[in-house]
């Protein structure tokens, strides 16, 4: 029989991570204490949060843990239907990261470290709103519940972040109703 890999996530961390997913205002905060934890948990490298902006068609980094500055100054690359994480939905494991022909910048990433790296689709609904990316610097393996249970946690972030930008586009809707005249508004 072949090597199971030990559960990190228990019942506690779990319910832990979700009240704070449904308790945070910060996205960026969030997102903070969701990486640091699951690298802290999983005992890997590092770990990111980034954000699908549909219109400009571009990743962009909200958080992460244990890269380098130098690393992240990289722009992340998205091309329609080439990331299988938007195209499937699901998760996306790079056993050997350095050296797969769908990554770019090798240099950076064996500069770096990186020897795997497995990415979680951050979605609301069926849309995939940006990626949840674990880096390790030597082989892993994560146990199938773990991954399911970190799936679920990607998805709830999702709703939050699609929540966020909800609450940032009726807080500019409501400044410029503010600035009408009030015959303007009346009835509204």
């Amino acid at each position: 029989m072949g090597y199971v890999p030990e559960r990190k996530i228990n019942l506690a961390q779990f319910r832990a991570i979700s009240h704070a997913i449904s308790t945070y205002e910060d996205v960026v905060l969030l997102g903070r204490h969701i990486v640091e934890s699951i690298c802290r948990s999983f005992d890997i490298k590092a770990a990111t949060v980034l954000v699908f902006d549909d219109r400009e068609k571009r990743l962009y980094y909200v958080c992460s843990h244990g890269l380098s500055e130098e690393y992240l100054r990289q722009q992340p690359e998205y091309e329609e239907g080439k990331l299988q994480e938007f195209v499937t939905g699901r998760p996306v494991f790079f056993q050997d990261f350095a050296n797969d022909p769908r990554v770019a910048h090798r240099e950076s990433i064996k500069k770096e470290g990186i020897v795997c790296m497995l990415s979680f689709p951050i979605k609301h609904r069926k849309d995939v709103v940006g990626l949840l990316k674990l880096y390790n610097d030597q082989n892993w393996m994560i146990h199938d519940e773990d991954r399911d249970s970190i799936n679920i946690l990607a998805e709830q972030f999702g709703l939050v972040i699609e929540n966020n930008g909800l609450k940032n586009f009726l807080d500019e809707v409501r400044a410029i109703m503010g600035n009408l005249p009030l015959r303007m508004v009346k009835g509204l």
